[in-house]
């Protein structure tokens, strides 16, 4: 009987840690192998694991303390610490938290500095800014724009961010994070407790596995060049009560963080590079943050479809847009596009008020090991 204390003790530490190590990002490549279904059926089946463990310890209870009490003492403390770490300090939900209040201002009211990168977003008139500062702490912020609910989410380990509407067979949704696949932040849904990938909004494992929520497009940009094209936005204003952890992402957009999740490598195409990622079809493409520093403008052809990656004067803000044939190019002036029959603004609006507007592409600063771990297939854009 004493054999089942120590067995109930040892099996149940042992679970305590793999539930969390496959699913945050633990030394020893937790994130590098494909071990999310394993890891859903830990979490999914936890408290029957808990309990069989648990009667094997509470069988063995009495044996133990018949003699070298101390021994069963400490390893019952030790458990109870493992626990208490596993579930109330590593565990992604219990480190970050939705804004306690959601406050939106207009630019007359706002206490974001320009400078800032936001995730921006616009719908049925409406335009509204969510700075990279606020969102990586959070992971997700719940809003609404016009008629339509809004996820706005980013992982700060993967530099993605990403807007969807949260709807879930026709239900308007509430998620939680729970935890990192491959390094990309995981969601699970309350209905199903599926766990959903941020990058791509799939469900990678649960009953809902396959399904994508919808995206809604966005863009990043500096608040500056956001208020200049939208002048009328309501921005996200801090909360008061995460302050603290927003100043420790003082610095992350501009890729000054040391930490090994969250650097930058300043060299191209390293696992911490930035890139710019464009999906047209079924096909993708990278282009290295570097150069187009250097080029400003780049111009190329995603299955068969030609588009203009434009880097703003700020050094900041970009976009992608479809040109409207493969001979069209641009003389950029202050983020003015000069075509030869028409000019653009930089979001590709006809500045002559009649000829057609360019359609703005999805695009995406992240780092390249995000990018190529979500879109195998991709191409690198090499000059």
């Amino acid at each position: 009987m004493k054999k089942l204390f120590y067995i109930g003790i040892i099996c149940l530490t042992l679970f305590e840690v793999a539930n969390v190590y496959f699913i945050m990002p633990m030394p020893g490549g937790s994130q590098e192998i494909n071990s999310i279904d394993l890891a859903y059926t830990l979490y999914s089946w936890r408290w029957i694991f808990r309990g069989i463990f648990a009667i094997l310890i509470i069988l063995g209870l009495k044996s133990v303390f018949i003699k070298k009490k101390w021994l069963p003492i400490i390893a019952l403390l030790l458990l109870s610490a493992i626990i208490y770490m596993t579930n109330f300090y590593m565990a992604a939900d219990a480190m970050f938290y939705q804004p306690k209040t959601l406050a939106v201002k207009d630019i007359n009211e706002n206490n974001v500095t320009m400078d800032r990168l936001i995730i921006g977003v616009t719908f049925e008139g409406q335009a509204k800014a969510y700075p990279i500062q606020y969102l990586g702490y959070h992971h997700q912020v719940r809003d609404s724009i016009g008629s339509k609910p809004i996820m706005v989410t980013y992982c700060t380990v993967c530099r993605t961010g990403r807007v969807f509407e949260p709807i879930v067979n026709g239900k308007n949704e509430e998620f939680r994070l729970v935890g990192m696949d491959h390094f990309n932040a995981m969601f699970e849904d309350k209905s199903t407790k599926s766990w959903w990938r941020q990058a791509t909004g799939e469900a990678i494992t649960g009953s809902l596995k396959g399904q994508t929520l919808p995206e809604f497009p966005s863009m990043q940009t500096t608040l500056k060049k956001w208020i200049e094209l939208y002048p009328n936005s309501l921005v996200m204003q801090p909360d008061e009560y995460f302050q603290e952890q927003y100043d420790s992402m003082k610095t992350y957009e501009k890729g000054k963080l040391i930490g090994k999740l969250t650097r930058r490598d300043t060299l191209s195409w390293q696992n911490k590079s930035w890139i710019v990622g464009v999906e047209v079809g079924k096909s993708s493409k990278a282009y290295d943050w570097n150069l187009l520093q250097k080029e400003r403008v780049v111009y190329d052809i995603i299955d068969q479809t030609p588009i203009v990656v434009v880097l703003s004067q700020d050094s900041n803000s970009f976009v992608v847009l479809e040109r409207l044939s493969q001979e069209q190019t641009f003389e950029v002036e202050n983020d003015t596009l000069n075509g030869v029959e028409n000019s653009y603004n930089f979001i590709g609006k006809s500045l002559d008020g009649q000829g057609k507007n360019l359609k703005q592409i999805n695009s995406y600063q992240e780092y390249w090991h995000s990018w190529q771990t979500f879109h195998p297939n991709t191409q690198k854009y090499l000059k």
